[in-house]
């Protein structure tokens, strides 16, 4: 049984672009279905997470440069695929990180209480290069709506506005939430 929770729509404010998200708890947990377009890529994602918001596996499928593209990804005890090939991404890498959407930065703030500071380890769909790598990067959940991100990776930092679903409401420079609401 699926049950929907809450919904949100961003808008990108790097560029033209648009996503919108819808999360819902099923019986196994987690999932996130969205759909995000920018540039001259349309694409689709679904994320299903466990019950302790750790992925499982996720689908991306749409158009980009005007070509169909899709990706299928599926985290287990030896570690990650991508289009049932093993990557270089070790098991540990609890979540994925879809650099084209701020939708997946929802699975670590759901973890973190206020106060609270975590290294998480990410298998990272880096985009436009459609390549699957470790990301190295920590939340500190400051407060129920504020939350530092630092990617020690490519030493990015940004201070996150997130709601009381666990949102991304603001990302500066990059995203900002248009609607929210229950799903």
């Amino acid at each position: 049984m699926t049950q929907p929770v809450a919904s949100i729509r961003w808008r990108r404010l790097d560029g033209p672009g648009e996503d919108a998200c819808r999360l819902s708890r099923q019986d196994s947990g987690w999932l996130l279905v969205g759909h995000a377009r920018f540039d001259d890529s349309a694409l689709d994602y679904v994320v299903r997470c466990d019950p302790a918001w750790r992925t499982i596996s996720a689908d991306v499928a749409g158009t980009a440069e005007g070509r169909d593209v899709g990706w299928a990804f599926a985290r287990d005890a030896d570690g990650w695929t991508m289009n049932g090939e093993r990557q270089d991404v070790p098991p540990e890498a609890r979540d994925i990180d879809l650099a084209f959407t701020p939708a997946t930065n929802l699975m670590p703030v759901r973890v973190l209480q206020p106060g609270q500071k975590a290294g998480v380890r990410a298998a990272w769909f880096r985009w436009p290069e459609a390549r699957l790598e470790l990301l190295e990067q920590v939340y500190v959940r400051e407060d129920e709506a504020r939350v530092r991100y630092v990617s020690h990776t490519t030493g990015f930092r940004a201070d996150l506005t997130v709601n009381a679903d666990g949102f991304v409401t603001d990302y500066p420079g990059l995203w900002r939430a248009e609607e929210q609401g229950d799903a």
